[in-house]
């Protein structure tokens, strides 16, 4: 039966995210990482109200919230007291590696009968970089929790986070992670292709070559472009004559302007400045304003402003993405202590549709 998953800004019946809950892995950044977290689940699920204290009026969508262990759970629930008795966040305790469920857990998809059902390929801890215990499970146990059939397709090594795709059958990805060896050696683009056309409704892929410097998921395209609208995508511009992304966005914006989506149509491609240089262990980190998330009234972009020492960027980026997307809500969020685990907020996030 046909499947697709519906692009991100139709609306959700509740959004999975995963709760830092890896001591051992977060070290110092675990408990700034939480506040990060809790700043956009308030987003989410009240993007009206205030930034601390109890939400008194709830307009957004549920969060499903990932827990593993003891202490986990304990530091959860009093972020959920925080927000208040009336708060749509309910705990799971999971056997979560890490939290980048975007890339872990399930894909929702509907089929032709418009009901509810989710997809999963095989998943290596991103090219065998980062084998976290029981990680390869999380899509089985998200898709329980939420009582949908899930179909798999493990001859297909990607992520979520490798593939953007518009609800009408276009798709981006990069040839650097689908076609890594580190995944799927030897794959051609037709094969993947005919695979993501199975799994998700593919009937267009538009390849981009290469990531961010730094991205240790070997070039997620959710830290490069996104659909905002059908036949409407944003991508990144350099800021800075230290930015070590300048080619990769000229690229980038080079491709998707020659490209056409799977109606046919050439895509409207709107350019925000990227974060600049931004710097983890004296290295380039994969700081990406393209890492937004679309809720149900929202979009809430990570800014990296306690690492670059200034926030113009993303007042500029955040108030290009208010003319070009509907949402009656924009928030641009410091996520600078979940960059050191590799991503941002739409890594941790995966949107279940409302059928």
């Amino acid at each position: 039966m046909t499947r697709r998953q519906p692009a991100e800004w139709t609306r959700h019946q509740a959004v999975w995210i995963g709760w830092p809950s890896a001591a051992e892995l977060w070290g110092d950044d675990l408990t700034p990482a939480r506040a990060e977290v809790e700043a956009l689940v308030r987003a989410i699920i009240a993007p009206q109200g205030s930034p601390a204290g109890p939400i008194e009026t709830l307009s957004g969508e549920a969060v499903e919230l990932l827990v593993r262990g003891a202490e986990a759970r304990a530091a959860a629930e009093e972020m959920r007291s925080r927000l208040g008795a009336t708060a749509p966040v309910r705990l799971h305790d999971a056997p979560i590696g890490d939290i980048w469920l975007r890339d872990t857990g399930p894909i929702f998809t509907v089929n032709e009968g418009g009901a509810l059902g989710a997809s999963a390929f095989r998943f290596n801890g991103w090219g065998g970089k980062y084998q976290l215990p029981n990680d390869n499970e999380i899509a089985g146990v998200v898709a329980g929790l939420a009582c949908v059939e899930l179909s798999r397709f493990d001859g297909l090594v990607a992520e979520g986070g490798a593939l953007e795709g518009d609800g009408e059958g276009t798709f981006i990805t990069t040839r650097q992670c689908l076609l890594n060896k580190n995944r799927n050696p030897g794959a051609t683009e037709k094969e993947i292709e005919a695979t993501l056309h199975e799994a998700v409704g593919a009937e267009k892929v538009i390849w981009l070559d290469e990531g961010l410097v730094g991205d240790h998921t070997d070039g997620h395209v959710d830290n490069l472009a996104r659909f905002i609208a059908p036949a409407k995508v944003v991508c990144m511009r350099p800021t800075g004559n230290d930015d070590p992304n300048k080619e990769v966005f000229e690229r980038v914006q080079r491709t998707l302007e020659a490209a056409r989506d799977a109606a046919g149509r050439v895509l409207e491609v709107i350019t925000v400045p990227s974060p600049g240089r931004v710097e983890l262990d004296n290295q380039p980190a994969a700081a990406s304003h393209m890492n937004f998330y679309l809720s149900n009234q929202a979009l809430i972009m990570p800014s990296y402003v306690s690492r670059t020492g200034n926030d113009e960027a993303a007042v500029e980026a955040l108030t290009t993405l208010k003319r070009h997307v509907q949402r009656a809500y924009f928030f641009s969020i410091d996520s600078s202590h979940l960059l050191t685990g590799g991503g941002s907020f739409h890594c941790i996030t995966q949107q279940q549709p409302s059928v």
